[in-house]
């Protein structure tokens, strides 16, 4: 089959014209569902406009429990079921006004918003990047050396997989609350963070960015850690893998008759999964033409029809399996091991230094943590394994909590643990449908069976 492709380099002033003469349209519908509010959201189509709307969703709290997308052409129309972290539909009129406000000024875009939902302030801030190999005691190490310059961590999240550490940092002065801009400073900091990723066994290479320009911080930690090729595994990873039957099940197949190659995603369902693997798609340059979701139960079904930003469907045995493991890597990141810890308590210079060293004093790793201040407040979550990634005893956690405060320290589930055994093999979306009486994909002629 031969390949359509449009130039990647779309006049600005074209595009702003066919926005113009097709303005967005955002509609929320709370009659249509049950369980769900309905958001329909219609625009003029670009590359990424889909992943930008499931992050503003994303962004706002919003879980997203079944999607259908059509993007065919120069207009893509997409529908969610969304519901609220309760698991109600959305009633609020300042919620929706936001939800349509938002996703209005997204699909208005020509290129992405330097700040939105979920996006770090450039003037407020410092941004400091931070990638290499993951060991125990590292956050612990990074803290001090911030600390130790009198750098106040405003907000971070950290993410760890297959061995490597991703984490974006948000830092301001202690002293002045501004953002850090003196560039011997800045140099130094660099220079000693460096060292202290690189350690003695960092065989890929540490790197360190620093930048007082905005970001959307999961997205970025996403671009990050793909471009550090976390997915690729060693051989003791990949027998790990196999044995591992609560991996995410995600097989790639072309469909002939329509020029698609079809993903299917099915894994424990969790909060942002939709985000996460429709960003790793857009990231390796591929388009979303059609797609369902369901994420209704304790698993979640996604079906993807992509072709190559360049039109061609995927032509290699390679391609697919680099897809594969691409997805099975988005997904795994946020799939956080360990038992999850809450810190609230009031913020002060120099708090994530001393928790995380008390961490390290105890044998814990950090696998994933979240932090973030509000007002004067710190509100930080973190999930921690022993030294050797296994679970912790609760005599260490007694011990932890001692040190650090009951009070202040909690021991919650993990909301993202991993899931039951399920059933290997391939599958399709379409036999679900089926049975479930979907007869809105089968009119967009899209679950007929591919070879």
């Amino acid at each position: 089959m031969d390949c359509w492709s449009s130039s990647p380099d779309i006049d600005d002033e074209y595009e702003k014209l066919v926005i113009r003469m097709n303005p967005p349209r955002v509609t929320i519908d709370n009659n249509s569902s049950r369980n769900a509010t309905l958001v329909e959201v219609g625009s003029a189509n670009k590359h990424g406009s889909l992943l930008e709307v499931v992050q503003v969703l994303t962004d706002l709290n919003l879980t997203i429990s079944r999607a259908y997308i059509s993007s065919d052409g120069e207009w893509f129309m997409d529908v969610f079921h969304v519901i609220d972290q309760d698991g109600n539909k959305i009633w609020d009129d300042e919620v929706i006004n936001r939800i349509q406000q938002t996703l209005a000024a997204r699909a208005f875009s020509v290129r992405p918003l330097r700040r939105s939902v979920g996006v770090q302030a450039a003037t407020e801030h410092t941004t400091i990047e931070l990638i290499g190999r993951d060991r125990p005691g590292l956050l612990s190490e990074i803290f001090a050396v911030l600390t130790d310059h009198k750098c106040n961590v405003v907000a971070s999240e950290v993410w760890t997989h297959n061995s490597r550490m991703a984490s974006v940092v948000y830092i301001t002065d202690e002293d002045t609350k501004l953002p850090i801009s003196d560039p011997d400073r800045l140099a130094k900091i660099k220079q000693l963070l460096r060292y202290v990723l690189k350690g003695d066994k960092d065989k890929r290479g540490a790197k360190m960015a620093v930048s007082m320009g905005g970001t959307h911080t999961e997205r970025r930690l996403h671009q990050m850690m793909f471009a550090d090729r976390d997915y690729e595994r060693s051989d003791v990873n990949d027998q790990k893998s196999t044995s591992d039957r609560s991996k995410p099940l995600v097989t790639v197949e072309n469909c002939g008759d329509k020029g698609y190659s079809v993903v299917n995603v099915r894994c424990k369902d969790r909060p942002k999964l939709l985000f996460d693997t429709v960003c790793t798609l857009t990231d390796m340059q591929y388009v979303v033409f059609h797609a369902t979701v369901i994420a209704e139960g304790p698993e979640a079904y996604q079906e993807y029809y992509i072709r190559h930003v360049d039109g061609c469907p995927v032509s290699s045995d390679a391609e697919r399996q680099r897809i594969i493991h691409c997805l099975e890597a988005a997904i795994e990141r946020r799939t956080s091991e360990g038992l999850r810890l809450e810190l609230c308590s009031d913020d002060r210079m120099g708090l994530l230094s001393d928790v995380t060293r008390i961490f390290r004093e105890n044998g814990l790793s950090v696998t994933r943590a979240e932090v973030t201040t509000r007002g004067s407040q710190a509100v930080n979550v973190f999930y921690v394994t022993d030294a050797a990634g296994n679970p912790v005893n609760s005599g260490t956690i007694e011990a932890v909590r001692s040190e650090i405060g009951q009070t202040i320290l909690h021991v919650k589930d993990d909301a993202y643990s991993k899931s039951p055994p399920q059933e290997g093999g391939r599958f399709s979306l379409g036999n679900l449908f089926k049975s479930r009486s979907e007869k809105f994909l089968y009119n967009l002629g899209l679950m007929r069976s591919c070879s």
